[in-house]
């Protein structure tokens, strides 16, 4: 759902009609995870993917046929024949696709996306209700969900979606966990924060930039960034913010940066800390840490010289291999 947030407010912005696709089952080797959602509007735009090419044209025909019928509607697709004369996936596995009209309670969760809190979400795939649940205990929607779903939301300690099909009460109910999204503290608004912060929100990760030079730390510089800190590492950063999901770039190549936030990341369970520089400028980092009182396999939890070693030179390009490194971490 994060995904497609951005379109999904565009179009109702807009006043579009808008159907959602998603997958609530799967069998064997499925192109798409279970919630993965693709959204049609009634004058034709579509967002997202439920299954990576292979049966998006099909869905899209039926989620229009489900914005002039108001009625939703499940629709299983299967390995293609030999002959290719059926829609079906070329992967060989199986899928079920949910299509539904968006309605007024997709309408608060996808407030509650954009405010970035972790909220639940079920679907009956009888058609007859949802319901949106907070941790804290508010809900809104059909209350008879509440025992399937409020235990998962209270319970649930994830850093990324989580998505589940249960029975409750004798019907399919789907149930899923939208927690808030990773985050990429980058500190060094340097040049190649740029490009690095454009791509980090196209890959969904909230940015947050830190740096203390408020000529370079400027919203005209950096649109997109999510929470721009003017501050000292030591001062706007603390290692309670910092959370096992969440990554940490240094690119300021200045000691008087590098040292105190490499100081807050290695206080904290940041799952990623990266350090742009040298070789040479890696053993000073260091040397300076050991001095701090970190061990040998503290300073293991850094990534330095930052980065996949793709071969590029251009700040785009390491902004790239930044990332690649940050994404085979997380899925390591």
């Amino acid at each position: 759902m994060q995904q497609i947030l951005n379109d999904l407010t565009r179009w109702l912005a807009s006043n579009e009609t808008i159907a959602l696709a998603t997958v609530v089952r799967t069998e064997g080797s499925s192109p798409r995870p279970l919630g993965s959602r693709m959204a049609v509007t009634a004058s034709g735009l579509m967002a997202g993917s439920v299954s990576g090419g292979c049966v998006e044209g099909d869905v899209f025909r039926e989620a229009q046929d489900v914005l002039e019928s108001g009625e939703p509607r499940s629709l299983e697709y299967d390995a293609v024949d030999e002959e290719g004369w059926h829609v079906g996936l070329a992967c060989g596995g199986a899928l079920e696709v949910y299509v539904e009209p968006l309605v007024d309670i997709h309408l608060s969760l996808i407030d509650a996306l954009n405010r970035e809190e972790t909220v639940g979400f079920a679907t009956c795939l009888d058609g007859t209700g949802h319901l949106l649940a907070w941790p804290d205990g508010r809900v809104e929607g059909d209350q008879s969900l509440v025992s399937a779903l409020q235990p998962l939301v209270a319970s649930d300690p994830s850093p990324a979606s989580t998505a589940v099909i249960q029975t409750h009460e004798g019907d399919d109910v789907f149930l899923e966990i939208f927690s808030r999204p990773a985050t990429l503290t980058i500190v060094g608004a340097v040049h190649i924060a740029v490009p690095l912060v454009t791509m980090a929100r196209l890959l969904g990760l909230h940015v947050r930039l830190v740096d203390a030079r408020r000529a370079f730390a400027t919203r005209e510089r950096f649109p997109d960034v999510d929470d721009l800190v003017v501050a000292w590492p030591q001062d706007g950063l603390t290692p309670q913010i910092l959370r096992p999901q969440d990554a940490l770039v240094v690119l300021t190549h200045d000691p008087k940066f590098d040292v105190p936030a490499l100081e807050v990341a290695l206080r904290s369970p940041v799952g990623y800390i990266g350090l742009l520089g040298s070789s040479s400028t890696q053993a000073k980092r260091r040397a300076a840490l050991r001095e701090k009182g970190f061990d040998e396999q503290d300073l293991t939890r850094i990534h330095g010289p930052v980065g996949l070693d793709l071969g590029g030179r251009r700040p785009p390009e390491i902004a790239v291999a930044i990332l690649a490194e940050i994404v085979a971490a997380q899925n390591a």
